[in-house]
């Protein structure tokens, strides 16, 4: 016969390590401190008797799941778990129902409905939690690794208190390997295999925790008393970066990236590159996303960059991953160390706003093409001057705008690169023009 203890042994074995490890109270929560310290706003909203409806936003394995748990313990409140990638609307009406019952009981009691990954459910599934929100059926808690200024309706969000969770320290994840060691469901681990394992875990709790899974139960295969460095890079493999390549991390790199480049920093730009890359971010995409910066950054102060982006984009499409990685670097270093300029930029967007609010004036008739007698007749291109047969190649003193609408100065080129010969002959040009006015 299996002892009781032995028993409770296997049982225990059986309970995945992170809800063994999961805190029963605010205080057993790692990292966070920002939200959960004393005076902090959910430390407050805890100790406040009333919750109310939040979203918890953070990278995976942050806690949101936990810190939701915990407020329906608080508040002696039925918890509801719906999750958005395998839930739906049936998933919400039950919600519903269990929530009417629990306020209707002989002992009424809260509920709190948590929806993990609410930015996967759709405009009208995140419109169903509307209504019982605002009768205060439940509270409304979600959870999110996308940003919910995006990814949630208006309406919800308004609703709901944002707190915003950062991924955690190594000090956290630390004391969190140091817990596990402590109840034995991992060997004791040496200090540099730890370190490792932290950076490895890059701020995610579950990830760690996982890993720390899968390690105990290798060496328990292997009969390994101890986790040592050696051992666990054999364990392990190729150390793996965790990199969304849909989500926030996703945009907040490349966004790392463009602005290293708009920067002029060569050395930070290459590094953004080869962190996306390492990531296992589609090439193309970084090469759609230089071509932006040429023509966004650099624009008419080095025309070369956007034909050299171009260009990259050609020979990653031909020679492929990775050798092709090497024309991106090549392109990226270009474009940081390049002449920059967004006037080209700033003049299209402030010629796309004066046209939006502008109406619609008449071209003038001799701007316009007279392919017919018809329209030779009713002075199509009457009085348009030909540049080429002009001084310079240059009418003088002409205007290519509708009648009566002064030029409104869109570009302006920067005294930087090939623009300060453009803005030397704008000024030649617009010379003469006010030459020729005056006569």
């Amino acid at each position: 016969m299996v002892s009781r203890a032995a028993a409770q042994a296997v049982a225990r074995d059986t309970v995945p390590l992170a809800e063994r490890l999961r805190p029963r109270t605010l205080g057993e929560v790692i990292g966070q401190r920002h939200l959960l310290g004393p005076e902090m706003p959910l430390r407050i909203a805890f100790e406040s008797g009333q919750p109310h409806s939040l979203i918890l936003w953070g990278p995976p394995g942050t806690g949101k799941t936990t810190i939701a748990r915990l407020m329906a313990g608080a508040f002696d409140a039925q918890f509801i778990a719906i999750s958005a990638v395998l839930g739906g609307v049936k998933d919400i009406r039950d919600a519903v129902e269990r929530a009417q019952a629990a306020r209707q009981a002989l002992t009424p009691q809260r509920t709190i409905v948590f929806v993990d990954e609410v930015h996967r459910f759709n405009k009208s599934q995140q419109d169903a939690f509307l209504p019982h929100v605002e009768s205060g059926l439940f509270t409304f808690i979600g959870a999110t690794t996308e940003n919910p200024s995006f990814e949630v309706n208006s309406a919800l969000l308004s609703r709901a208190v944002v707190y915003v969770l950062q991924p955690l320290s190594e000090d956290d994840l630390g004391q969190i390997a140091a817990h596990a060691q402590a109840i034995g469901a991992v060997p004791p681990i040496d200090a540099d295999a730890l370190d490792r394992l932290v950076a490895y875990a890059d701020g995610d709790a579950r990830r760690l925790l996982n890993t720390l899974e899968m390690l105990a139960v290798a060496a328990r295969a292997q009969q390994r008393e101890r986790v040592d460095d050696p051992w666990l890079l054999h364990a392990l493999g190729e150390r793996m970066r965790r990199y969304d390549k849909g989500g926030e991390q996703f945009y907040d790199t490349i966004s790392a990236l463009h602005k290293a480049v708009r920067g002029s920093d060569p050395d930070a730009a290459l590094y953004w590159l080869v962190r996306m890359l390492d990531g296992g971010v589609d090439p193309r995409y970084i090469t759609r996303r230089m071509i932006r910066m040429a023509t966004e950054d650099i624009g008419l102060a080095d025309p070369r960059a956007l034909h050299l982006a171009l260009d990259a984009a050609q020979v990653y499409e031909r020679l492929g991953t990775p050798e092709g990685e090497l024309a991106l670097a090549e392109c990226v270093l270009y474009l940081a160390v390049a002449p920059k300029s967004n006037a080209a930029y700033t003049a299209y967007n402030a010629a796309r706003a004066f046209v939006r609010e502008d109406g619609t004036r008449p071209i003038p008739l001799r701007l316009r093409n007279a392919p017919t007698r018809l329209m030779q007749e009713l002075d199509y291109g009457k009085g348009y001057r030909y540049a080429h047969h002009e001084p310079g190649a240059f009418a003088a003193g002409e205007s290519y705008f509708p009648d009566g609408m002064e030029a409104p100065g869109f570009y302006h080129p920067v005294e930087r690169g090939l623009e300060i010969r453009i803005a030397e002959k704008l000024r030649e040009l617009r010379r003469r023009n006010e030459e020729a006015k005056g006569r």
